[in-house]
Formats: C-alpha cells, sequence, structure tokens
C-alpha cells in the first residue's frame, strides 16, 4: 500500500486532532476514593458525606468522581484513617479525631468535659482555630476540607445512672483520650472501642454502657442492648471532635477549578453544617428509645454540679498537659468560649 504526500499529512493531522481532544477528556478523569468507619446507612454518611460529594461532583461539572467506602472496606481499623489520608491510601477521610490520642492535643480542647452547649457554636469555633492555630502545625501534613462536633454526649448504660457514685465499677466504652479521663474520674474502668465494635461489646458483656451520642444509637441498635440514658441538662457531658480530611499531594494535583469545586464546599459553612446535622439527628433517635420504653435520666440542678465538680480534674490535668506540650491550654479554652459565645446562627 503507497500514500501519496497529501495523504500522510492529512493522516498526521487527523492524529494531532484526535490528542487535542482526547486531551480535555483525559483531564476529567478525577477519582476520588472517600473513606470513613460507618455504615452507609448511618446518619453522618447519609447525610453530611454523601450530600457533600454529591454537591463536589457538581460543582465540578462531572469532572470528578467520588468513589464512597463506608465500614472500612478499603482496609485497616479506624485509628488509621488519618494515615491512610497522610499516605494516600485513601484520597479522603472521615474520622474522630480522637481516635489518634495524642497527635492533634490543641484540638482536646473541644473536647472537655460541658465546654459545648450548641454543636453549630462550637464547630464555628472549631474550623476558626484550626486555621488560626492548627492548619500550618498539627495538621500540616493534610488537607482539612471540614472541622466539627457531634451533639451532646451522652450515657448510655445497663443500669441506671443519675450520679458519679453510679459509674463506679462500670465498664463503659469512652471515644477518645479525654472522654476515657472522665471516665475514671467519676469511678468507671474506661473501654477505648470505636463506634463500630459497641454493638458486640454490649451485647456480649465485654462493656456495660457507652458514651456516644444520640443520633447514632439508631444505627447502632443501642437502644436495644441497653435499657437507660443519661443526659445532661444545658450541656454536653463530653464532645468528640470530627474532621474532613484529603490527601495533601492529591489536593495540589488538581487543576485551580477542581480544586475550587471542593474548597467551595468545604470549610466554615460546611463544618457548621455537619455539627448542626447531626446535633438536629440527636431528637428522632432519642424517640427510639422512648418508644421501647427505656428509661431517659435527665441530669440537672444540683445533680448537675455534682458533674461537673467530679470533671475539674480532667481541666486541671489537660491544661499541665497542654504545658508541657508547650501550649497554653487556657488560652485555647478562652478562645474556644468567646467564638462561641460570639456565634451567630
Amino acid at each position: 500500500m503507497t500514500f501519496t504526500r497529501k495523504a500522510v499529512l492529512g493522516l498526521l493531522g487527523a492524529a494531532a486532532f484526535g490528542c487535542m481532544t482526547a486531551l480535555p477528556a483525559m483531564a476529567q478523569d478525577v477519582t476520588l476514593r472517600m473513606h470513613q468507619f460507618l455504615p452507609d446507612q448511618a446518619n453522618v454518611p447519609n447525610l453530611i458525606l454523601y450530600p457533600w460529594a454529591d454537591r463536589v461532583e457538581e460543582a465540578s461539572n462531572g469532572r470528578i468522581k467520588i468513589e464512597r467506602y463506608g465500614s472500612m472496606q478499603l482496609g485497616g481499623s479506624p485509628p488509621e484513617l488519618m494515615d491512610q489520608a497522610i499516605d494516600g491510601v485513601a484520597d479522603i477521610v472521615w474520622t474522630v479525631v480522637g481516635y489518634t490520642p495524642g497527635r492533634y492535643p490543641s484540638t482536646e480542647v473541644f473536647e472537655l468535659p460541658f465546654l459545648m452547649t450548641d454543636a453549630r457554636a462550637m464547630s464555628s469555633a472549631f474550623w476558626q482555630m484550626f486555621e488560626t492555630h492548627m492548619k500550618d502545625g498539627e495538621f500540616k501534613d493534610l488537607k482539612i476540607l471540614g472541622t466539627w462536633v457531634h451533639g451532646p454526649g451522652v450515657i448510655h448504660s445497663k443500669a441506671p445512672v443519675t450520679t458519679p457514685a453510679d459509674m463506679q465499677g462500670l465498664k463503659i466504652r469512652g471515644g477518645s483520650r479525654l472522654a476515657n479521663v472522665l471516665l475514671e474520674k467519676v469511678g468507671a474502668t474506661p473501654v477505648g472501642l470505636p463506634v463500630p465494635a459497641i454493638p458486640e461489646a454490649l451485647s456480649k458483656g465485654v462493656i456495660d454502657g457507652t458514651t456516644i451520642p444520640w443520633e447514632v444509637t439508631g444505627s447502632l441498635k443501642v437502644p436495644e442492648l441497653v435499657g437507660n440514658h443519661t443526659e445532661f441538662e444545658g450541656g454536653a457531658l463530653y464532645t468528640l471532635g470530627f474532621v474532613l480530611a484529603m490527601n495533601k499531594d492529591r489536593f495540589d494535583s488538581l487543576d485551580p477549578e477542581l480544586q475550587k469545586a471542593i474548597e467551595d464546599n468545604s470549610g466554615l459553612a460546611f463544618s457548621i453544617l455537619a455539627g448542626g446535622t447531626q446535633a438536629d439527628s440527636d431528637g428522632p433517635a432519642r424517640q427510639l428509645a422512648v418508644d421501647a420504653g427505656n428509661n431517659i435520666i435527665t441530669v440537672s440542678g444540683d445533680g448537675l454540679q455534682e458533674w461537673k465538680d467530679a470533671s475539674q480534674p480532667v481541666y486541671d490535668e489537660w491544661l499541665a498537659d497542654m504545658e508541657s506540650k508547650g501550649i497554653d491550654g487556657q488560652a485555647l479554652i478562652d478562645e474556644a468560649r468567646a467564638l462561641m459565645d460570639a456565634y451567630k446562627p
């Protein structure tokens, strides 16, 4: 077969055109893997994480696809999620900061007993303090997309708990280092477990109760496993901090339009939305326990003060620990309180 010069030039031109038209299509194939520890039907993925992913995909005009992996489907355990984001095992992770105790010490200010009265206000403070104190420090190895807290922490137990004395000798699951310290101060034996392990531990008697917010109790069927729930009027016995974190190199590798699609759906407003959504989910989950006929105890008045007094050593020890790390813990507490007081819905 022979080709004329005109035919050869035509073929070369067609090939060049094909390459040029293929390049934009290749640039659109951006797939990010999101990894987290809850089942897909749980409130956080269903109401927060996956709608966020949908919004990012839409804002990117379909150029970004976010694959969603719940229940640790990519392997590992919940405490490994932060490293999975740093190492690129997953592109985006959602996790409890306290699953890696001591690694992000400034964030523990948001776990202190009775500091939180409104999840939206504290989530707002968390993001603002992240940008001021943590972005280029403790979290310098990650691209943080959101920071928030859940609604008030509640004690869910087989035996009724009204006073700190009722906690004596009980094995209670705690979700973070400070939650475990608090449990020790009120006489319980803390047991460190990630959220997905709670139902089995309760059913097998490994623990006598657990500390989690109302909103996650439904997906874990906690009201079927315990008969008592202890909540606290006007404040949270404890809270946990969450982050939505992305591999920094992966984010930096995206073109500016795709970075904008992610950032426009992240940050302060998203953090407030996420914390508020979790807190708003407490009511329907609490109703499940009411419908089951469970005993709901609300601690208030002098009884509440007794719990606050019992939790004061948590503050004292935390402040000393922060000082040993060169961190002004009292300044963090004061700033968090000021930002929460200044929050306007």
